[in-house]
């Protein structure tokens, strides 16, 4: 339930997903695949509801727009820790109470923190929603910590740290891509922070970014479910509409510089059983850098490296069985840049030499031959079919919504996903590889074991 780095992870593997889902989420009500209904209380807290009336049930979650990447100087780690926190108590509640409460009421709940937001949400039954949101409310202003327990939350993240970052040789070096590829921008941190500058984080550390970041105007409440707007809009008042309105908190984030050289990676540990390839470059996102390419380069990954049809599994695993995986990977959903992947794992006998030769050629075609009409045409169709399953989730309408909009982006910008993947063009694609897939703004990194003994 605090476990917001899994929860994280997982999240932003649903959140991409979800912005194809949510590209094709509400498609305008023209699609109308969720349809939501917005509203914003006068303390500027915005308001979203997915209408889903198939059962009496509803998820409620409040986005905050601040994550790891607008943490301090030295307090890394420190938006994640205050997700855990914030399970601790109010001037009404004891700790725990919160989460027992829910527990006894039949509902569920979890939390998660990422770069740029963190979200808590919870499922309930219909009639238990103003519960939920009176609760929800209470901490979002009335946070009470202690000493202990910020030292006693401490060392429960530590060993999250431990057991999910320090025991697994994968996630290891995927910090070291992230601080390596980033030259400036604050997503080159963990979001689950540095050990060494978590054991430093106080309460005043803790209290002083709540304070700062916990307040309506950079709050989204999304409600899913058996609900609609006018029945929600008096409990959102209620409860969240009578909290004052702060001045709004300044975001400053520093530029991501130029990038002319390539960085190469390697790492090995004892207990990698499986080796892998990657390479990844620095792309546009939805808000940030070279924008325009952002759409034809999701069209772009799923031609290149989307499942066992795609380019690259076709042609290293299929054909030339020099891979047992191979794909890419684009995630365009940031309030900052965004990043373009390729990965692959060799067959057992083949050299990594062997298989960087081969990703290589296949980039290589693509740069120079570029895609056709009828690939475009069919990652098009892909991506689009996608947003039909959409509806069939309570949470997913509520996730990519909100999402999308703690990073800044709209409902319309989710609700028109799915016309701006129509339009992509062939032209657009190739333009888009040729424009991100450059050398001199990527990491190559290889996961390799260590000979013990």
């Amino acid at each position: 339930m605090k476990d917001a780095s899994t929860t994280k992870r997982a999240f932003l593997a649903l959140a991409i997903l979800a912005l194809c889902l949510v590209s094709g989420l509400n498609t305008a009500a023209r699609a109308g695949v969720f349809n939501p209904e917005t509203f914003t209380l006068a303390n500027g807290m915005r308001v979203v509801v997915v209408g889903n009336h198939r059962v009496p049930v509803v998820t409620h979650m409040v986005w905050y727009g601040v994550g790891s990447a607008d943490e301090g100087p030295g307090e890394s780690g420190i938006a994640h820790f205050l997700e855990h926190l914030m399970f601790k108590g109010t001037k009404k509640r004891q700790p725990g109470e919160f989460s027992k409460i829910l527990a006894r009421n039949g509902g569920r709940e979890n939390a998660f923190t990422s770069t740029d937001y963190t979200a808590y949400f919870q499922t309930v039954a219909v009639d238990r929603l103003e519960m939920v949101m009176e609760m929800e409310a209470d901490r979002m202003t009335n946070l009470r910590l202690t000493e202990q327990s910020v030292a006693t939350e401490k060392a429960v993240v530590l060993e999250e740290r431990r057991s999910r970052t320090d025991n697994n040789p994968a996630s290891i070096l995927r910090e070291q891509v992230n601080a390596a590829l980033f030259l400036n921008y604050p997503y080159r941190r963990p979001v689950i922070g540095w050990a060494h500058e978590i054991e430093a984080l106080s309460l005043k550390n803790v209290m002083a970014f709540y304070k700062k970041w916990y307040a309506p105007g950079n709050a989204i409440l999304v409600v899913a479910g058996d609900i609609t707007a006018a029945k929600l809009k008096p409990l959102a008042e209620k409860y969240y509409g009578r909290i004052p309105a702060p001045p709004p908190t300044a975001r400053v984030r520093p530029a991501e510089p130029p990038q002319s050289a390539s960085r190469r990676l390697v790492y090995k540990d004892a207990r990698v059983r499986q080796p892998t390839w990657s390479r990844t470059y620095l792309a546009p996102s939805y808000l940030t850098g070279e924008t325009g390419h952002a759409y034809a380069l999701e069209v772009l990954a799923d031609i290149f490296g989307a499942g066992a049809t795609s380019r690259l599994y076709r042609s290293l695993v299929v054909e030339n069985k020099i891979a047992v995986s191979a794909g890419s990977y684009y995630a365009p959903d940031a309030r900052g840049p965004g990043r373009f992947s390729l990965y692959a794992s060799p067959q057992p006998g083949v050299g990594m030499g062997a298989l960087e030769k081969a990703m290589e050629a296949e980039l290589t075609k693509i740069l120079t031959q570029g895609v056709s009409a009828s690939e475009v045409a069919r990652a098009r169709k892909r991506l689009r079919a996608q947003a039909v399953y959409a509806r069939d989730s309570l949470q997913g309408g509520a996730r990519v919504l909100g999402a999308a909009l703690a990073i800044g982006m709209t409902a319309e910008d989710v609700e028109t996903w799915p016309d701006r993947i129509g339009a992509v063009t062939v032209e657009e694609v190739n333009a888009a590889a040729k424009a991100v897939l450059k050398e001199g703004r990527s990491v190559t990194a290889l996961l390799l074991p260590k000979k013990t003994g």
